[in-house]
């Protein structure tokens, strides 16, 4: 028996345990990039729209930060910077998620330890979760590539830019693989892998904003800080424009000292501890920890406030570059006819900003199923039973979680708007102006994110197993809808299943009453029918 005996056995346990996400996962990417290619090709259809496209790209800090460097006036490079962060943070998180939960969650869990007392050896835990993401990685950049291939875009650069996508997916897994070694939870992990995402994109946004343009306008040389970030690396490979596949052995290194710096911890410490003790709570808890209310607040903060400061950078970024709007846009008239059908109206900046205001909406609906699913969390890590073998009632204690899921979704909607009022107006010279106007614009988002909690919550009394895989289904064909429906001119009954497709394009239209009150109160009737059936139905422990 050698520490590796068992690792095709658990990898198909691993897959068959993840088979909805996986499916979901390596399909979902390929779709996204064949939506965005397809708009790009109507909107940038013609040479000289790209060359004005890349050309604003090149000359805007903003857009460099947030897309990449510009790679010239083709098709295929205009896609890459349209899809590249959200296909390249996609990877990167579904890969550090999947890892920690086949290796720090299972030994929170003790399926580890029950796991460990049939012949398993002692690294196969972790051979398997890397096993799985990888496949998972090299199956979704395959089929991205054949996308791209298939829609008569080059060869090499398809395969670049699947390699890329596939490669931070890969790397971000090995980086996962450490932080399941150094914290003895499954939350702290997730915590540091996060933050090495986080990390990794402001390097690669501060290189880029602080490139250099070539003489001609149209490419972006990157600064250093780029290269010490993976999600920088990625872009570097420079897909469908030069294809520079050297930069992928960056890449293939980093994933070699994590993978293997992994394999060394999990040699020295026991089973279900981390390198990072967990730290002894007071003897005694205090006084507002002894409710419900108390301990829902204690558990959702972190989370909370780690949404609330990425929420408020990116409104600030974003109502900064509210002013260059109109050149960026140029003359390009399906350009401007985009926005404003996004938007609902012709003036541009203010079609912007609701657009901005509905993408919110959306990215603030991920904190709210977020926040929800941590009543699936207690209940599979069997805390909850311990709670309710108190005073607490199941009422009590869902309604607790609830409550805080709502307040913290309405104050990220509230700092989403206030940031964004606040760059708008420094640009502007009218801050309490603006800052009022889209704080009011970002609140009224609230009810279509509330109406996704309240499905989350029944989906949680209903189905409470597949609860986490229905829930983020359900908010990833929300975010398919609202970010490509239009673009793809699909049926308005298909657009009318996302709540989002019912709220006012605020400020660029005026708020209705009659909507914003039908979605609170569906949201409200959702969380009530998973309160009563949670009622009514046994704990589902693991």
């Amino acid at each position: 028996m050698t520490g590796f005996t068992g690792t095709a056995a658990l990898t198909r346990l691993a897959i068959r345990r993840d088979r909805t996400r996986l499916l979901i996962w390596v399909l979902a990417m390929p779709a996204v990039t064949a939506a965005v290619l397809q708009s790009v090709r109507g909107v940038y259809g013609t040479e000289q729209d790209r060359i004005g496209y890349a050309t604003t790209s090149a000359a805007s800090v903003v857009a460099r930060a947030f897309n990449g460097p510009a790679s010239g006036p083709s098709l295929g490079a205009v896609v890459t910077a349209e899809a590249y962060t959200m296909l390249a943070l996609l990877a990167a998180l579904l890969s550090t998620f999947a890892v920690i939960r086949h290796t720090r969650q299972n030994e929170e869990t003790g399926r580890a330890e029950l796991l460990g007392s049939a012949v398993v050896g002692r690294h196969a835990l972790l051979s398997a979760a890397l096993l799985t993401t990888l496949a998972a990685n090299v199956l979704s950049g395959l089929l991205l590539s054949l996308v791209l291939v298939a829609d008569g875009l080059p060869l090499s650069g398809s395969l670049a830019l699947g390699t890329a996508i596939g490669g931070i997916g890969v790397a971000f897994a090995a980086v996962a693989a450490v932080a399941a070694q150094v914290s003895g939870t499954a939350r702290g992990a997730n915590g540091i892998a996060s933050a090495a995402v986080g990390l990794a994109f402001l390097l690669r946004a501060a290189g880029d904003a602080w490139g250099e343009v070539s003489a001609d306008g149209l490419r972006v040389t990157s600064a250093w800080p780029s290269w010490l970030s993976p999600l920088g690396w990625a872009n570097q490979i420079r897909p469908f424009d030069g294809d520079r596949w050297w930069v992928a052995a960056l890449t293939a290194g980093l994933c070699a000292a994590a993978v293997g710096l992994a394999f060394t911890l999990t040699g020295r410490r026991d089973l279900g501890s981390g390198l990072l003790a967990v730290r002894r709570g007071p003897a005694v808890a205090v006084r507002h920890l002894l409710s419900p209310v108390g301990l829902a607040w204690r558990l959702q903060r972190g989370v909370l406030l780690g949404w609330a400061i990425g929420v408020a950078v990116m409104g600030l970024a974003m109502g900064s570059v509210g002013n260059e709007l109109e050149s960026f846009v140029g003359e390009n008239e399906a350009a401007s006819e985009l926005i404003a059908q996004l938007g609902g109206t012709d003036v541009l900046v203010d079609a912007f900003l609701g657009t901005m205001m509905a993408m919110f909406a959306l990215a603030v609906a991920g904190y709210a199923v977020q926040s929800v699913l941590r009543l699936r969390a207690e209940e599979a890590a069997g805390t909850l039973e311990g709670v309710l073998a108190t005073a607490v009632s199941r009422p009590g204690w869902l309604l607790s979680h609830l409550l805080w899921a709502g307040i913290g979704t309405v104050a990220l909607l509230a700092v989403a708007g206030a940031s964004t009022g606040l760059g708008y107006g420094l640009v502007t010279g009218d801050v309490p102006g603006e800052l009022a106007r889209l704080t009011a614009a970002g609140l009224l988002q609230a009810p279509a994110a509330l109406v996704l909690a309240g499905l989350v919550a029944l989906l949680f009394g209903l189905l409470p197993r597949l609860a986490v895989a229905l829930s983020w289904s359900a908010f990833l064909v929300c975010v398919l809808l609202g970010q490509l429906g239009a673009l793809l001119e699909l049926p308005q009954a298909v657009l009318n299943v996302s709540p989002f497709t019912h709220l006012p394009a605020v400020p660029a239209a005026d708020p209705a009453a009659v909507p914003l009150v039908t979605l609170l109160l569906v949201a409200v009737a959702l969380a009530g029918l998973g309160m009563a059936l949670f009622r009514r139905r046994d704990l589902a422990i693991g």
